[in-house]
């Protein structure tokens, strides 16, 4: 499919192609908007709904927010003029938009304004009422969608997932890190999960294509901006909790406490929650939605907390692991993975359990995962294999527990591990130097260099995560020798000029990402395209390329 990769032509590819119209009085009642006029006289009829004045399409209500420098109101007439027949926004959008009006040119009419106290939460339960045209009948209609949240694994349990409904029989979409889909269809994606009117449009857009199941990663902001208000997914699963997004949470108890929030009723019917850690057997308690719980760590003295399907039986199959899923009631499932590193097994188990959890028989799972070796699938830049003497891996662990659980599951016998990572500007400063010491335990060779450094200095952040390095082969007697090599490109290929067939080279942070974020510029950057020419300059093999890289 060629993409119109224009505002507009994102957001109408984010459509259903014949939209449900919906009067805007019907669909602010059916929502619950707190503070929305109950018959405000001369609202229209609508068929959609935006925040971004640049994807507006005729027929759309505009959602003007509060940002943190500017308000959304101050693009209303762009809005307008693209074809917006309503506004809604808070009281101070409300006069940005009426001192607008009134210096506004002759020829601009502007429509009605919908004044609520909390615009950005009255936006999703809204957009779920426009572009389900008010039918009744949204909510038990296809897709049946599951929602995935945790700090680590979201991405490959997603694709995971989908697999796994693929392998049944089952057309999908998916809203994720690396790409949105509507069956055949991709379109790239900017946010681990879109704006609310952005998800809902998807959803109408799955439902007209008849899918039978949608996949979709949840994070923490996510649930923090609202952007899945509205949505109630048939089954939701945890992955586990580590340091990560504390400068917007502040604490792991706020970051836990936001993430617990897609366990209720209001926003899924089932759960499934990996019990590994502290915070997962928290959450599984604390949830007021039916849970299953899933163990795959099977704990220091083999026992580890009590669980309704537990991995047991894990052995070597290829570069991943088979093993088994044992359930209480006497169930056992084979199962396989692919995909290198033990964690992958906690992305497979959940994945699995999760389709279990939605009513698939096990006898029907089991004849999917034997026929079609479903966790298998490519993921990309999650473990991606670039090259296999030395081995080769692009990878998107990004903050401490990530890297830790990368960098301790890729050694070789009799191989080096060369490691090749930075951290990323204007976020949690603290893990800098905490992924520095990980890097330097895990690896003989630590090459520190660039992440994104966004608006900040990248000499400081570097400084950062190699003085946590250097003080732990210093304090911990640790035989690793650390580099410093920028700009990243440079460190990659210093990383294959200094390896051997036996080696294994390891890009971490950034996966799946093209574009390097430096001084508010965007230089082209892909982990995968410059460890693929770095290998073939020092005169080692690759293997091909993954297309979602072209």
């Amino acid at each position: 499919m060629q993409l119109n990769t224009s505002q507009g032509g994102t957001a109408s590819l984010m459509r259903p192609r014949a939209p449900h119209p919906v009067e805007l009085s019907a669909a602010l009642a059916a929502a619950g908007v707190q503070g929305a006029p109950s018959a405000q006289a001369g609202l229209p009829t609508v068929t959609g709904i935006t925040l971004d004045s640049r994807s507006v399409l005729p027929g759309d209500v505009y959602a003007a927010l509060p940002g943190a420098t500017r308000h959304g109101a101050e693009f209303a007439v762009q809005a307008v003029r693209a074809g917006a027949l309503a506004i809604l926004t808070d009281e101070s959008g409300a006069r940005i938009v009426a001192d607008a009006a009134r210096e506004g040119a002759d020829d601009l009419r502007m429509p009605p304004v919908v004044v609520v106290p909390d615009p950005r939460h009255a936006v999703g339960p809204l957009a779920r009422e426009i572009f389900s045209g008010g039918r009744d009948d949204r909510a038990d209609a296809p897709p049946a969608l599951f929602g995935i949240t945790g700090t680590n694994g979201k991405t490959t349990s997603t694709y995971f997932l989908n697999a796994l409904l693929e392998a049944l029989g089952r057309s999908t979409g998916l809203i994720g890190t690396i790409e949105i889909r509507a069956g055949a269809d991709a379109i790239p994606s900017a946010l681990t999960t879109p704006e609310s009117p952005q998800v809902h449009s998807l959803l109408a857009l799955m439902r007209e294509r008849g899918l039978d199941a949608a996949s979709m990663e949840v994070s923490s902001h996510a649930l923090e901006f609202g952007r899945v208000d509205g949505v109630r997914f048939d089954v939701a699963g945890f992955t586990n909790l580590t340091q990560d997004h504390l400068d917007l949470h502040g604490t792991m108890e706020d970051y836990f406490a936001v993430k617990a929030t897609l366990f209720t009723g209001e926003r899924c019917r089932r759960a499934v929650v990996l019990v590994d850690d502290v915070w997962g057997r928290r959450l599984a308690d604390a949830a007021d939605v039916p849970v299953l719980r899933l163990r795959t760590d099977p704990g220091e003295d083999g026992g580890g907390p009590a669980a309704d399907w537990t991995v047991t039986g894990v052995g070597p199959s290829g570069l991943g692991h088979a093993f088994v899923l044992a359930g209480r009631s006497g169930e056992h499932l084979r199962v396989r993975t692919g995909l290198p590193g033990m964690f992958n097994i906690s992305n497979a188990a959940l994945a699995t359990v999760m389709v279990l959890a939605s009513g698939v028989p096990v006898e029907d799972v089991q004849r999917a995962l034997d026929a079609h070796d479903p966790f298998t699938t490519e993921v990309p830049g999650r473990m991606q294999l670039i090259g296999e003497n030395p081995a080769a891996i692009v990878d998107f662990a990004h903050n401490p527990d990530a890297l830790e659980r990368t960098l301790a599951s890729v050694r070789r016998p009799g191989g080096r591990v060369i490691s090749v990572f930075g951290a990323t500007g204007q976020r949690d400063e603290s893990k800098r130097p905490i992924m520095g010491a990980v890097g330097a335990r895990l690896s003989d060779i630590l090459i520190v260099t660039d992440d994104d450094p966004h608006d900040e200095d990248d000499a400081v952040i570097r400084a950062a995560v190699r003085a946590g390095a250097e003080a732990a082969v210093r304090e911990e007697g640790i035989d690793c020798e650390v580099l410093e090599v920028f700009p990243r490109a440079d460190a990659i290929d210093r990383a294959v000029a200094l390896a051997t067939p036996s080696d294994t080279v390891i890009i971490a942070g950034r996966g799946h990402e093209v574009w390097q974020e430096v001084k508010g510029v965007n230089l082209s950057l892909d982990d995968r395209v410059e460890l693929r020419s770095a290998l073939t300059r020092h005169g080692f093999s690759v293997l091909s390329t993954s297309g979602i890289e072209s």
